[in-house]
C-alpha cells in the first residue's frame, strides 16, 4: 500500500524487527510515525562556558581536546573511557562506559560539540556519557533536538532517524494534506500541515515549534467539537422525542419528600420537565458532587414518565448500586403505585423469565439494573425515559442498545464526577449539561486529615475510638501496579496485617478487582449490613454505594492517587448521621505532593478539586480521555489550551450554523478528516 498508509516496515530505517518494536507505540503506517509527536525537547542549540555550568544540568559545551582517551578497565566487562577537552573559562572530564569504539574518535587540538549531564564536585566538571558533533556536522548537537515517548529496544537516536526519513518520504511524495479550510487558517494565522508537521519534530527554535503546536492543537480541538456537534444533531435532528403531558407536575411527588430539595435540585428539574415536555428528545448530562441528590431527581423525572403512561430504564454500573437504587426508588414512588422491579446476573432464570414477560405485558414500570438491560431478550412495552448512572462506564454505543428498546425515549446521564464546566461542555458535547452545584443543607462537612507516617499510632487509636462507637472504617490501597495480580496481593496483604496485628479484635474483610462480582456483592452487602468493621479494599468500592455508618476513609499511600479520585474516595463516607473523617497518609516530601493534600484538607468541594485537579496534573491524568471515547490528543492539553479551545468553540457554532454537514466546498477537508477520525470510533 501506498501513501500515507504505508507500512511502516518499508520506511527508509525500519526493517520487519524494527517495524516490530515501532507497533508497540501504536505506529503501523507511515502516518502513524509522522503524528507521533515528541513528548519533549532538549535544547542543544546554544553552548556554554564550562565555567558556567551547574551540577545536574543538561547542556551543550564547544571545547577543544586537551588530551588522549584514557582507558580503565573496573572488572571483565566494565570499561570507562576518559577524555579532557577546554575551552576559554575552564577544564572537563568526559566520562563514557564500555564504549571501545570511541578510542580513535578525537584528534588532540581539533574542536568538539558535547552534550550531556554535568556533574560538579568540589570545583571539578565532569560530563557523562556525552554524544558529540565534530565543528562541522551537527547530527546530534547545534538543534533543539525532539525526545520521544518509547518502548524497550528502541533508542531516541533510533526513532528520530527514522523520523526524519519519514518526513522526507511525506514530503517529496506529496503525502501530508489540509485539513484545515483556506478561510480558517487565514483567519487564525494558522500554517499548513505540510508545514507545521514537520516543524512540531524538528524546530529550527521554539518560536517556530509554538506556531507548528498551535496548528496542530487547533485542528485537534476543531475536529473533536465538530464530531461532538454532529453527534448532538445525530440525535436531535433523527424523528420527534417523546412530549410528556404537562398535566403531570413533578410538585406532586416533591411535595411529598421527607426532606426539602436545594434550590440547585429544584432548577435542574426545572430543565428536566421543560425537555420531557418538548418533542426534542431529551439528552441531558446531570453533574453533582457526591451526595449532592442526583438520584432523588432521576425519580421525580421518572414519575414523571409512568404517570404520562411510559416505562422508564434505570441503568447502574454493578448490581449493589442498582439494588440502592431499587431500594431508594420503591421508598418514594412506592405510595403512588407505581412498580419497580430490579434486573441483575443474580437474578433466578425462572423469575428473569417472569419479569421479562410482566416488562413486556407493560405491568413493570421502572426496571433498574445493570448492564443485564441491554440484553436483547429485554423487551419494554412502552419506554419513554432512560437514566444511566456514573457516565464513564457506559459508552454512546451502549446508551444507543438501551435507547432503541423505546421510539426515541429521553436520556438523563448522571456523574458524581466533577468536571468544570467548560470541561464537561467539550467531553459531553453530545448532551445538555445541568449541574446540581450544592449539598442538602443537613450534609456534614467530612474532615479531612492529610498525615505522614509519624502518626500512625494516633490514626489507629482513633480508628479504634470510631469502632467502639459503633461506627466502620474503608481502608484503601493503591494500585501498586497495573495488574490485577499484585494489588489483590498488597490488599490482601495489608487486610492481614490489620488482622492479626493492628485490630485483631475487629472484624477486618478485603475487596480487590480479581474477585468474582457475586464476592465482592456479598462482602460489600456483609459491610453493608454492619457485619464488617474495618474493609481493606482498591478502588473498587463502588461509586456511590451507601454505607451510612461507615464514618471513616483511610487511603494508604495517597499521593499515588489523583485529586479528583481522593475527592471521590471520600464520598464513601458521610453519608449518614455521624460525623465522618477522611484520613489521607502519604508517603512523600514533594511539594506538589504537599500542595495536592493541602487542597483536600482546605474543600469539600468537588468542582474546585477538579478544577486544581487538572492545573497540577493537566488533562492527560486528569482523566485518560480514552474513557470518554474520544480519540486520545495527540498535542493539544484541555487545561493549557483552554484560549485556544474557546476560540475554537466559537468558530464550531459558526461552522454548525452556516453549515450543520459540512456539504459547502469549503468545508470538505474538515468533512473528510472527520469522518477519518472519529466516526467509526467515537463512543462518548
Amino acid at each position: 500500500m501506498q501513501g500515507l498508509e504505508r507500512e511502516i516496515q518499508y520506511v527508509k530505517g525500519v526493517g520487519e524487527a524494527r517495524a516490530k518494536l515501532l507497533n508497540k507505540l501504536d505506529i503501523f503506517t507511515l502516518e502513524d510515525l509522522i503524528t507521533y509527536y515528541p513528548r519533549d525537547y532538549e535544547d542543544r542549540s546554544k553552548p556554554k562556558l564550562i565555567a558556567s555550568l551547574q551540577d545536574g544540568e543538561e547542556a551543550l559545551i564547544e571545547a577543544t581536546v586537551v588530551s588522549k582517551m584514557t582507558e580503565a578497565r573496573i572488572r571483565r566487562n566494565m570499561a570507562i573511557y576518559k577524555l579532557v577537552v577546554r575551552d576559554e573559562s575552564g577544564t572537563c572530564v568526559l566520562t563514557w562506559f564500555n564504549q571501545s569504539y570511541l578510542k580513535g574518535r578525537f584528534a588532540v587540538g581539533e574542536k568538539y560539540k558535547f552534550y550531556g549531564k554535568v556533574s560538579v564536585k568540589y570545583g571539578k566538571v565532569e560530563m557523562n556519557s556525552p554524544v558529540y558533533d565534530s565543528e562541522k556536522t551537527n547530527k546530534n548537537t547545534g538543534k533543539i533536538i525532539p525526545l520521544y515517548p518509547l518502548t524497550y529496544g528502541l533508542a531516541q537516536t533510533t526513532i528520530r532517524q527514522v523520523m526524519e526519513n519519514g518526513i522526507k518520504l511525506a514530503k517529496e511524495e506529496n503525502l501530508i494534506e489540509e485539513s484545515l479550510p483556506d478561510y480558517i487558517r487565514d483567519k487564525y494565522k494558522l500554517e499548513s500541515m505540510k508545514e507545521a508537521i514537520p516543524k512540531v519534530h524538528f524546530p529550527a527554535d521554539f518560536n517556530e515549534y509554538e506556531k507548528a503546536r498551535y496548528t496542530l492543537a487547533f485542528e485537534e480541538l476543531l475536529t473533536m467539537q465538530l464530531a461532538l456537534i454532529s453527534l448532538k444533531n445525530k440525535y436531535t435532528n433523527e424523528e420527534k422525542g417523546i412530549a410528556f403531558s404537562k398535566d403531570v407536575k413533578m410538585s406532586e411527588v416533591i411535595n411529598t419528600l421527607p426532606f426539602k430539595l436545594t434550590r440547585a435540585q429544584l432548577k435542574v428539574l426545572e430543565e428536566i420537565d421543560n425537555d420531557m415536555e418538548s418533542e426534542k428528545s431529551m439528552n441531558r448530562l446531570l453533574q453533582g458532587d457526591v451526595g449532592s441528590g442526583k438520584t432523588v431527581v432521576a425519580m421525580i423525572a421518572a414519575y414523571k414518565a409512568v404517570k404520562c403512561g411510559y416505562q422508564c430504564a434505570i441503568m447502574a454500573p454493578t448490581a449493589i448500586l442498582a439494588s440502592q437504587h431499587l431500594e431508594s426508588f420503591e421508598g418514594i414512588l412506592k405510595e403512588f403505585g407505581i412498580r419497580c422491579e430490579l434486573l441483575i446476573g443474580s437474578v433466578t432464570k425462572k423469575k428473569k423469565e417472569e419479569m421479562l414477560e410482566r416488562l413486556k405485558n407493560g405491568e413493570i414500570d421502572i426496571l433498574i439494573g445493570t448492564h443485564a438491560l441491554l440484553e436483547e431478550n429485554v423487551v419494554f412495552k412502552n419506554l419513554g425515559l432512560v437514566v444511566t448512572d456514573e457516565q464513564h462506564r457506559f459508552g454512546v454505543r451502549q446508551r444507543g442498545v438501551i435507547t432503541s428498546k423505546g421510539k426515541n425515549p429521553d436520556v438523563l446521564v448522571m456523574t458524581a464526577t466533577p468536571i468544570p464546566r467548560t470541561l464537561a461542555l467539550i467531553l459531553y458535547g453530545d448532551l445538555d449539561i445541568s449541574i446540581i452545584d450544592e449539598l442538602p443543607p443537613n450534609r456534614k462537612v467530612i474532615e479531612t486529615y492529610a498525615v505522614t507516617k509519624n502518626m500512625e499510632q494516633r490514626v489507629n487509636n482513633f480508628v479504634k475510638k470510631q469502632i467502639d462507637e459503633g461506627r466502620q472504617v474503608y481502608v484503601v490501597c493503591p494500585l501498586v501496579e497495573e495488574t490485577e495480580e499484585i494489588n489483590a496481593k498488597a490488599v490482601t496483604e495489608l487486610a492481614e496485617e490489620y488482622k492479626t496485628k493492628i485490630f485483631p479484635e475487629y472484624r477486618v474483610e478485603f475487596l480487590h478487582g480479581k474477585m468474582r462480582p457475586k464476592e465482592k456483592d456479598a462482602i460489600m452487602q456483609e459491610f453493608k449490613n454492619g457485619n464488617i468493621d474495618i474493609l481493606v479494599s482498591t478502588t473498587v468500592i463502588e461509586v456511590g454505594v451507601n454505607v451510612p455508618n461507615a464514618s471513616i476513609m483511610i487511603v494508604e499511600n495517597a499521593e499515588r492517587f489523583g485529586l479528583a479520585q481522593l475527592h471521590q474516595l471520600r464520598g464513601r463516607v458521610g453519608r449518614g448521621e455521624y460525623q465522618s473523617y477522611c484520613i489521607l497518609k502519604y508517603n512523600s516530601n514533594s511539594d506538589v505532593v504537599r500542595e495536592r493534600m493541602k487542597i483536600m484538607q482546605s474543600t469539600n468541594d468537588g468542582f474546585i478539586v477538579a478544577q486544581k485537579d487538572l492545573e497540577l496534573r493537566g488533562s492527560g491524568e486528569f482523566f485518560g480521555t480514552r474513557q470518554h471515547g474520544i480519540p486520545e490528543f495527540k498535542v493539544a492539553n484541555l487545561f493549557e489550551d483552554m484560549r485556544i479551545l474557546k476560540g475554537v468553540q466559537v468558530l464550531a457554532m459558526q461552522i454548525e450554523a452556516e453549515d450543520p454537514k459540512l456539504e459547502l466546498e469549503k468545508n470538505k477537508p474538515l468533512k473528510k478528516l472527520i469522518d477519518k477520525k472519529f466516526m467509526n470510533r467515537i463512543e462518548i
